[in-house]
């Protein structure tokens, strides 16, 4: 594995979990909402929030749009599409929340228009959708960027992401083992290639989690993953496609609390005994007992 700078935080061999909230299209729509959304992500101790940007009329067909799909923008997948996208005005409002609440942003953009509007807020890394994978012209306007990319690779075969990582080259990289249903089935979530990743690639890994819990996310820290990544929300009985995959600001708060509590149990690896324990020996040892 290797480091990643991502703004003032080093990720990868031997540094803290970087724990993300990815709001995603949770706000919906919202910008009241979003904030509602950081503020969580802020008393949580989270290390950075999400967002998802798309260039609606480059990322979907005319066909897709036109589908009819009620929602509360209006009759058609398009109106649900454009209702859930925010813009300028928005990201501005994003920027400025987050730089008053001291945490980072930066976002999953879908298309090469996206990359250039996220670019003038400086945002430190840019994160790669699992579906945009296989997406290489929008891989190679990533790395153009210079900055640091975290990808995804959700319903990726080796054989996709061993070109991915060809694309984009190893500078700056950091891959994230994800299942991309939502919710995910715990027998799903193949923790295990976590590992595998890590001595294929030689990169550092982390977990993109879908799953409706907790201690699985706090295991994929535990079996190496340098990042966690968990959707949030306020209620996930809310309306939207991504609240029942979740977590509630209980939850983000639990999550974080439990991996950083690993963090500290974890030691060095080397047996001792610690101070506090000898006078249990003294205590609790049998006099003359041979050793």
């Amino acid at each position: 594995m290797s480091i990643v700078k991502l703004g003032n935080r080093q990720v990868g061999d031997d540094q803290p979990c970087y724990v993300v909230a990815e709001i995603g299209i949770n706000h919906n729509g919202d910008i009241d909402l979003a904030k509602r959304l950081i503020s969580v992500a802020v008393a949580a101790g989270c290390d950075a929030v999400k967002f998802q940007k798309r260039t609606v009329g480059v990322v979907y067909s005319p066909e897709e749009l036109a589908k009819p799909r009620e929602n509360p923008f209006g009759q058609t997948n398009g109106d649900l599409k454009r209702g859930l996208e925010f813009g300028q005005e928005e990201y501005e409002e994003i920027d400025a929340f987050c730089r008053s609440a001291k945490i980072t942003w930066f976002a999953s953009p879908w298309d090469e228009a996206s990359v250039d509007f996220l670019e003038q807020f400086q945002v430190p890394v840019h994160k790669i959708a699992s579906a945009s994978l296989t997406d290489d012209n929008l891989l190679r306007h990533i790395r153009r960027t210079g900055k640091p990319i975290i990808l995804s690779t959700g319903m990726s075969t080796y054989e996709e992401i061993d070109h991915a990582v060809d694309v984009l080259g190893k500078q700056d990289l950091i891959l994230m083992h994800t299942t991309s249903t939502y919710p995910a089935n715990y027998d799903e979530l193949n923790l295990r290639a976590i590992q595998t990743m890590a001595q294929r690639y030689g990169l550092p890994i982390g977990y993109s989690g879908h799953e409706t819990g907790i201690p699985t996310s706090v295991c994929a820290a535990s079996l190496g993953a340098c990042c966690v990544e968990r959707h949030i929300t306020m209620d996930r009985a809310m309306w939207g496609s991504d609240q029942a995959a979740s977590l509630e600001p209980n939850g983000i708060t639990r999550l974080v609390r439990d991996i950083r509590l690993w963090e500290l149990s974890k030691g060095d690896g080397v047996k001792r005994v610690y101070e506090r324990e000898v006078p249990i020996i003294k205590k609790l040892r049998r006099v003359g007992a041979a050793v």
